[in-house]
């Protein structure tokens, strides 16, 4: 069985100080969630796997964790394997980490970007000996962020660190892609998007996706608004330094439903609206 002979990325294990960032803002506005690969019907299909969240446990306990494919990749053995990816990424390390379990399965592994693969999703859409793109799918590669404390002396030391990741993408995606890992390190400094047919001329993907494999989810379609928008909120609260745990329990408070005798609909709305502005003020500052 014919491999594209990517290699596993060594990348090390992650720091204790730093915590990985969520997925970019841009990347959330252009995410369509309601985007779908179509099932295909047979009995020999391979193994379908849905990369159609952020990369990395979300604030609702859901996300794409490496822990849950590699479950699924364990359950398939030797059967070939699918994966759909529609996702504006999420944390480098799990997505590393997916890349090197696709990568060592002994299937063959075919990936298709039915919407976007941005950031840490880029990087898995890597994985596959074949890769397939939307015409109207795009990729998106840009350097590492994360959220980091420390004095000078931390904070330098884990520049290096990043710098050091940012050489691991940029090596997958020269090594994908034939060009050099130098070139490919100026489009991750300017975080470049690029679109299918683009994909293809640049060797990021082998061909397009037959347009038939593409559906709209219409339940998916009606909560994107509010899963972008939540989706964002973690993301400022994570830029401004909220542990996970925490920022997971004022997202569950505020997405509630209260009951018909709960009289703390206002303070939850009130709260619901401060997070929403405090939010917005983060990710703008964030992006000036």
């Amino acid at each position: 069985m014919a491999k594209n002979h990517m290699p596993v990325a060594h990348f090390g294990v992650r720091p204790d100080d730093v915590r990985a960032d969520c997925a970019p803002p841009k990347a959330l506005d252009k995410w369509q969630p309601e985007i779908r690969a179509l099932a295909t019907e047979g009995s020999d299909d391979p193994l379908v796997i849905d990369v159609m969240d952020v990369i990395g446990e979300s604030w609702d306990g859901y996300g794409v964790t490496a822990r849950r494919v590699g479950a699924l990749l364990r359950n398939a053995g030797d059967q070939d394997v699918v994966v759909n990816i529609n996702s504006p990424g999420g944390d480098v390390f799990e997505g590393l980490a997916i890349y090197n379990l696709l990568r060592s399965h002994k299937g063959d592994v075919t990936v298709r970007v039915v919407g976007l693969a941005a950031s840490a999703a880029s990087v898995i859409a890597m994985a596959g000996d074949r890769i397939e793109i939307a015409r109207a799918g795009f990729l998106m590669i840009h350097n590492t962020w994360v959220m980091a404390v420390g004095d000078r002396n931390d904070l330098g030391t884990i520049a290096g660190q990043l710098a050091a990741f940012d050489d691991v993408m940029a090596e997958l995606y020269a090594l994908r892609t034939k060009m050099d890992a130098a070139a490919i390190g100026q489009m991750m400094d300017r975080e470049t998007w690029i679109s299918g047919k683009s994909a293809i001329d640049q060797g990021f993907a082998d061909q397009l996706l037959p347009s038939d494999l593409i559906g709209i989810n219409e339940q998916a379609r009606a909560e994107a608004p509010k899963m972008k928008n939540l989706a964002k909120m973690d993301a400022a609260m994570a830029r401004g330094g909220l542990p996970r745990s925490e920022r997971r329990g004022l997202l569950k408070e505020v997405t509630s439903t209260p009951s018909a005798a709960d009289d703390g609909m206002p303070r939850a709305a009130e709260s619901l609206v401060d997070l929403m502005g405090w939010a917005k003020s983060t990710l703008a500052k964030m992006e000036n």
